[in-house]
């Protein structure tokens, strides 16, 4: 299509030109001959000039829609705010080249300077805007943590944060596709197209587990479409030129002013440190677990020893670990334990048990 209309507008030019030329010819060589050799001067001036806006459409055509080809493939990894951003900064820089222009393009010389203030402002613009785009985007962006005024001169609460950025840890994980299935995360999930772009990397990895965590990721991606709620956005502002996703993940945060969720118990609190509000979908799981206290009995089926001698280790259904004293000789079998102390680490919760008197079961 590109080719097309390149081709065509050629051709048009090709056309006025031979009509053009064969008028030239007529005034200049042809006023005295019969006018059928007239005609015949116009004719073979207008086909030999279509005839070249043709050829030359056709070269200018293809070189174009190869330019316009490349074009494109670069504006897809430029993030919209940066295109966004320039066009503000060299919309900015014009006008205030434009109150010194207006005296320079008075006289002959001093147009010259004035297209040169338009150039030097509108680079300059450029550069600023998108070199500065963090702080004027956090600068124009209203903070959703100000309380407004309500009826009658009372403060309102702030409102509940409706949007939530999304890590690559948590779509690997998966545990979210249950969290939204349920509907106890409402709003939007925001993914950052880098987050999509670092999942196709481990995705496309030699290393078998990094690709199945990557595919695992992708998919549930497209599994949180396909629920359609809550609303899955994929965000192509970036944060800058970060060496790191988690970086470029807790300075979006920062700009978009909205919870982190995620996995990564680390990225956690580099983010808190920062002010960054972070939902762990880890304290999540481990605040929902059922209490064990002491005192309580269990049945757990023992799958291995433990680190200290005579210990046998089991697991809860919800993945809770269970340390049995005295259960070493009984790996492979259900038993009953009696719940002695229990222990909470940041890895998770931890019960220490001793075999309760009486015959136990085998599985």
């Amino acid at each position: 299509m590109v080719v097309l209309l390149v081709r065509l507008l050629f051709m048009l030019a090709g056309g006025i030109g031979g009509y053009e030329v064969g008028q030239l010819a007529r005034r200049l060589y042809l006023h005295n001959l019969d006018p059928v050799y007239t005609v015949i001067g116009f004719i073979l001036s207008f086909i030999v000039f279509l005839g070249l806006g043709y050829v030359a459409g056709g070269v200018s055509g293809r070189f174009f829609a190869r330019v316009l080809h490349r074009f494109q493939k670069r504006i897809e990894d430029v993030p919209g705010v940066d295109l966004f951003m320039g066009a503000v900064g060299i919309i900015t820089g014009f006008l205030i080249a434009f109150f010194p222009s207006m005296v320079l393009f008075r006289s002959y010389p001093g147009w010259i300077f004035g297209l040169a203030l338009y150039l030097v402002f509108g680079a300059v613009g450029y550069v600023v805007a998108v070199q500065k785009r963090d702080e004027l985007v956090a600068l124009f962006k209203p903070s959703l943590a100000t309380a407004r005024e309500g009826e009658g001169g009372s403060p309102r609460s702030p409102a509940p944060a409706r949007e939530k950025l999304v890590d690559t840890s948590a779509l690997i994980d998966g545990r979210i596709v249950d969290l939204c299935r349920t509907g106890f995360l409402e709003g939007t999930l925001v993914v950052p197209r880098f987050v999509l772009h670092e999942l196709q990397r481990v995705a496309d990895s030699e290393d078998p587990l990094k690709r199945n965590r990557g595919r695992r990721g992708l998919d549930v991606v497209a599994r949180l479409k396909e629920l359609g709620n809550p609303e899955v956005r994929i965000e192509d502002m970036e944060a800058g030129e970060h060496a790191t996703v988690d970086a470029n993940l807790i300075s979006l945060a920062r700009i978009m002013d909205i919870p982190l969720l995620t996995t990564d118990y680390n990225l956690k609190k580099v983010a808190e440190l920062q002010g960054v509000r972070v939902l762990n979908v880890n304290e999540l799981a481990e605040a929902v677990r059922p209490v064990v206290l002491p005192g309580e009995t269990l049945r757990v089926s023992l799958v291995r020893e433990g680190k200290e001698p005579g210990q046998g280790v089991g697991y809860l259904e919800d993945g809770t670990m269970v340390v049995v004293e005295g259960g070493r000789e009984l790996v492979g079998r259900e038993v009953e334990a009696l719940v002695t102390s229990v222990l909470q680490t940041s890895a998770g919760r931890m019960v220490f048990c001793s075999l309760k008197a009486g015959k136990q079961e085998t599985r």
